[in-house]
C-alpha cells in the first residue's frame, strides 16, 4: 500500500468513527429520554417515524445531490442539519417538536449516506488504481462498530454520574452528542480532502428528473423476479421487526427495573455489548454459509432470531431482557452480510445499485409502520406483547428465502448461463 492510500484510509477512518461515536452515545437513550420528557410510548413510535419515512422520499435525490456539488460539501451540509436537529432534541418537550427534529434527522440520514464511502473509494483509487479498498471498507465498518460501542459505554458513564445543574441525567449525554458531532462536521474541513469537481446544479436537476426513472427500473426487478420481490419481503418484515430491540428494549428493561433512569444507565454498556456480539456474529457467519448454503442460512437465522426477541420480550428480570437481546444482536449482525450477499447475486450492472436502493428504500417505511403498530400496541396491550408481534412478524420472512425462480435467466435481460439468479441455490 502506497504511502497516500495509507493516508486516505486514515482519514476515511478518523471520519467514520467520528462521525458514530456520538451516535452511540444516544442509541441507548432515546426511547426512555422521550418518555421522561412526557410522551407516552405511542407517541414516541410516531415521532421517531417521521425520520425512516423523510429518508425514503429523500435518498435518491440526495445521491444527485453529491454529485452536482461534490462529497465534502454534502457532508458538511449534512453535518450542520444534525446539529440543528440534536439541539431541538435537546429542548423537545411535545410530540410535534420531536417530529420536528426527527424530521432533520431524516434529511440528515440522506444527505449522510454514501458520500464519504465513494469519497474513499475514489480518492484511493485515484492514488493507486490497484488500491485494496475492499479490505479499506472492511476497516471502515469495524471503526463504525467501535465508535457506536465506545459512545455507548461513555453514554452509561454520564447516566450513572446523574444530573449537571438544570441538566436531567437522561440529556447529559444529548450534549455530548450535540458536542461530539461539531467536532465530527469540523473534521470533514480538515481532513476530507476532495480534487473531484463538482458538476453543478444543473446535474443536480439531471439526476432529480432521473429519480423516477430509478425507481422505475427498480420496480421492474420486482415484477421480473419472484427471488427479488421475496428478498425485498423480507427487508420489509424484518425492518418492521427491528423496532422490538431498537425502540421497545430499553422500554422493557425500565419495566423490570422500574427505573428510567437505571435503564438508560444500564443500556450504555448492554448497547456496547450488543454491538460486540453483533461484529461476533458477522465473522462467524462464512462457516455457516459453506456447510448449508447461504438461503438456508438466511432462513435459519430469521427463524433464530425471532426466537431471541421472543426471550426479550418474555423472559421476567434484567437478566433475562439483557440475555435476549445480546442474543438478537448476535444473530442480527450474522444475518446482515447473508442478506446482502443474496441481493447481490439478483443483478448485475446498473440494476445492482438500483436494486440496492430499492432494497434500502423498502426497509424505511417497514420501520416507520412497525414504530407506529408496535408502539401503540406496547401502550394499549403491554410491551412485551409488542415485543412478541415483532418477533412473530420478523421471523415469518424465514421461507421467502427458499423462494426459486421460475427460470434460469438473468434479470437484466442477458443470455448468459451464469445467471445471476442461480447461485446460491434460491
Amino acid at each position: 500500500m502506497t504511502m497516500a492510500v495509507r493516508e486516505i484510509r486514515f482519514r476515511y477512518l478518523l471520519l467514520i468513527a467520528l462521525r458514530w461515536l456520538p451516535v452511540g452515545l444516544i442509541i441507548p437513550l432515546f426511547p426512555l429520554l422521550l418518555l421522561d420528557r412526557g410522551l407516552t410510548i405511542a407517541q414516541t413510535g410516531v415521532a421517531s417515524a417521521v425520520q425512516g419515512i423523510t429518508v425514503l422520499f429523500l435518498e435518491l435525490p440526495t445521491g444527485g445531490l453529491a454529485d452536482a456539488l461534490g462529497r465534502r460539501p454534502v457532508l458538511l451540509i449534512a453535518g450542520a442539519i444534525n446539529l440543528v436537529s440534536l439541539t431541538v432534541m435537546t429542548f423537545a418537550d411535545t410530540v410535534a417538536v420531536f417530529a420536528l427534529a426527527w424530521f432533520l434527522q431524516g434529511i440528515y440520514r440522506a444527505l449522510d449516506s454514501g458520500p464519504l464511502d465513494s469519497w474513499f473509494v475514489d480518492e484511493s483509487l485515484a492514488a493507486d488504481d490497484r488500491a485494496d479498498i475492499e479490505t479499506g471498507l472492511s476497516h471502515g465498518s469495524v471503526a463504525l462498530s467501535l465508535a457506536i460501542a465506545a459512545g455507548a459505554l461513555l453514554s452509561g458513564g454520564l447516566i450513572w454520574l446523574g444530573p449537571i445543574g438544570s441538566l436531567s441525567a437522561l440529556t447529559v449525554p444529548l450534549i455530548g452528542a450535540v458536542i461530539l458531532s461539531g467536532v465530527s462536521t469540523l473534521a470533514i474541513v480538515f481532513f476530507m480532502k476532495e480534487e473531484r469537481p463538482a458538476r453543478g446544479l444543473a446535474a443536480w436537476s439531471a439526476s432529480i428528473r432521473g429519480v423516477p426513472r430509478a425507481i422505475g427500473s427498480a420496480l421492474g426487478l420486482v415484477r421480473r423476479s419472484r427471488v427479488v420481490f421475496a428478498l425485498i419481503m423480507v427487508e420489509l418484515l424484518w425492518s418492521f421487526g427491528m423496532i422490538t430491540f431498537e425502540k421497545l428494549m430499553p422500554i422493557r428493561l425500565s419495566e423490570v427495573l422500574a427505573d428510567k433512569q437505571e435503564a438508560a444507565a444500564l443500556m450504555g454498556p448492554v448497547s456496547s455489548a450488543g454491538w460486540a456480539m453483533s461484529a461476533a456474529g458477522a465473522a462467524l457467519i462464512p462457516l455457516l454459509i459453506r456447510r448449508i448454503g447461504a438461503p438456508w442460512t438466511g432462513f435459519a437465522l430469521r427463524i433464530l432470531q425471532g426466537l431471541t426477541i421472543l426471550v426479550m420480550g418474555l423472559l421476567a428480570g434484567p437478566a433475562g431482557v439483557i440475555t435476549g437481546f445480546l442474543l438478537t444482536y448476535g444473530v442480527h449482525g450474522a444475518a446482515n452480510p447473508v442478506h446482502a450477499g443474496l441481493l447481490h447475486r439478483q443483478a448485475e450492472g446498473e440494476y445492482r445499485t438500483s436494486l440496492l436502493s430499492l432494497n434500502s428504500m423498502v426497509g424505511q417505511p417497514g420501520f416507520a409502520i412497525g414504530a407506529i403498530l408496535l408502539t401503540s400496541l406496547a401502550q394499549s396491550v403491554s410491551v412485551s406483547a409488542a415485543i412478541v408481534v415483532g418477533g412473530v412478524v420478523l421471523a415469518a420472512a424465514a421461507p421467502l428465502y427458499l423462494v426459486k425462480p421460475k427460470f434460469r435467466e438473468p434479470i437484466d435481460g442477458g443470455t448468459s448461463p451464469t445467471s445471476a439468479l442461480t447461485p446460491g441455490g434460491i
